[in-house]
């Protein structure tokens, strides 16, 4: 089975989206399944106003329906809304084939914390764009259950999972004071790090991550420690070397860095919000509080091997039979294959 993933969010961008898109389709690999991707690498480009690290596509029609033909996949999926999702899905609906989506950002709140634009406009437009989908796949239970609630149809869950061979915990010291309170993520409005640096707590903060709030931040708050991007064996390790993990996102539908830091044993303390409160419950793994600062300390008294567990449960494996198996149950293939073309239904 060949499916091709038609995504606005891709390399360099580091974010959820880019991290899960290519975690799927290294697990996928496992499961005879092969994933091709379309996406800004294509096309020329320009930088998102406000954000001009993100840079947008300016794809045309005819260019999308070369790229699509020549790929040849047995489905198709659209991953984000904007330019590329907006023509994969015009070509879809042009020709009548069947196609799914994924709901990964949270936009009516991204756009609202830069734009005073109304969010139920930018729901309304949400709903349209995914209402022709087989199946619209949400990270979490309680997400699925808001979007179908804001009338999305055909919603299905879709987990996401964590790479344990790489986040696992292992003796490291960054030769900082503790103890060590961590944020891992994009630094921008939305992920509303001033509510985190902003708290009287000992030890030491610290960011990992880029974006266009950095410089500002940097310079707001001189006693935190701001590493930029870190990726793999690094980022691993800076995991592992923390005492609490701090998420002060109130925005986020999952969180993947939520899982990436159980898998090294760092409890959460965050805020009682979709994100983590979906992704822990109640698991005695993390302190959700509205008071950020009661959760950071309570934290601290968390049992780490607790958090191992916790994450061990979720796996790129798991997430990918469940994204594979929600295509073949829609029916989301594309006609005109034969029935030795068709994909096998992964068990």
């Amino acid at each position: 089975m060949r499916i091709l993933v038609a995504t606005d969010a891709w390399h360099p961008q580091v974010n959820g989206v880019v991290r899960t898109l290519t975690k799927l389709a290294d697990a996928a690999k496992g499961l005879d399944v092969e994933f091709a991707f379309l996406t800004p690498q294509s096309f020329r480009t320009f930088a998102m106003p406000s954000y001009r690290d993100v840079r947008l596509a300016m794809p045309r029609p005819a260019r999308i329906a070369g790229l699509i033909e020549e790929a040849r996949p047995d489905s198709i999926h659209i991953a984000t809304e904007g330019p590329i999702g907006l023509m994969v899905r015009r070509y879809c609906r042009q020709r009548k084939l069947p196609f799914t989506t994924s709901f990964h950002t949270r936009f009516p709140e991204y756009v609202r914390a830069r734009v005073p634009v109304p969010g139920s406009l930018i729901w309304r437009a949400l709903r349209r764009f995914h209402a022709p989908s087989r199946a619209v796949m949400a990270a979490t239970p309680a997400l699925a259950r808001e979007l179908t609630d804001r009338g999305f149809d055909n919603v299905v869950l879709w987990p996401r999972g964590v790479d344990t061979g790489l986040f696992h915990p292992r003796a490291i010291d960054l030769c900082l004071p503790a103890p060590v309170f961590l944020s891992v993520g994009r630094v921008a409005v939305e992920k509303n790090l001033e509510a985190f640096l902003d708290l009287d707590l000992p030890g030491t903060k610290v960011i990992v991550g880029d974006g266009p709030a950095r410089a500002s931040l940097e310079q707001a708050y001189p006693d935190a420690i701001f590493l930029g991007e870190k990726h793999g064996e690094a980022l691993a390790e800076i995991y592992a070397a923390a005492d609490v993990f701090v998420f002060p996102s109130k925005t986020d539908t999952f969180g993947l860095v939520l899982l990436e830091a159980l898998a090294s044993g760092l409890p959460v303390a965050a805020f009682p919000v979709r994100g983590p409160r979906d992704v822990i419950g109640v698991a005695p793994v993390g302190a959700l509080d509205h008071d950020l600062r009661s959760a950071c300390f309570a934290a601290l008294d968390i049992c780490r091997q607790d958090c191992v567990a916790f994450a061990a449960n979720y796996t790129w494996e798991a997430s990918a039979r469940v994204f594979i198996d929600s295509i073949q149950a829609v029916g989301a293939v594309l006609p005109g294959r034969t029935s030795a073309e068709q994909p096998r239904r992964v068990a």
